[in-house]
């Protein structure tokens, strides 16, 4: 709300958002096609758990990839998290969900319990985008050409 509304002609895509939402996107179509396709000779584990894993990889990739999309352009994206407390109520309340979802809802959601090693590979392989996010914020975003218009 401290910005000014965007016309109707300027883009419903942004560069800046094409840069961080291709990046996430490679990055987590690269770890999922790895879990997809040696994730069983990996972890050493059932074909349940191996679709377990990567369900759960995809979606605490998205609840850090959150974290990424707060400041688009900034590098810190922890600067004034405190404040916003609908956000981290949303963070919090999609974790629970998942963790239900992985833990208690088998049948429902065709998952099986994860360990806590496993549990430890899904969110660390999820907390890369972080890094990933920062680092890709160092490529600078210019020119006149949009890519998707409104």
């Amino acid at each position: 709300m401290k910005q000014s509304p965007v016309g109707r002609s300027k883009p419903l895509i942004t560069k800046i958002m094409w840069r961080n939402l291709i990046c996430q996107a490679v990055f987590q179509v690269t770890i999922l096609l790895i879990l997809q396709f040696r994730g069983r000779s990996i972890f050493n584990v059932s074909e349940t758990v191996k679709n377990t894993i990567i369900f759960n990889t995809f979606v605490l990739c998205q609840v850090f990839n959150e974290f990424n999309a707060r400041k688009l352009e900034k590098k810190n994206i922890f600067q004034g998290i405190h404040k916003n407390k609908l956000f981290l109520g949303i963070i919090g309340i999609t974790i629970v969900l998942q963790m239900a979802m992985v833990e208690f809802l088998k049948k429902f959601a065709n998952t099986e319990r994860l360990n806590w090693g496993q549990w430890g590979v899904c969110i660390g392989i999820a907390a890369l985008s972080w890094p990933i996010g920062f680092l890709f914020k160092c490529i600078p975003v210019s020119g006149k050409r949009n890519f998707l218009k409104a």
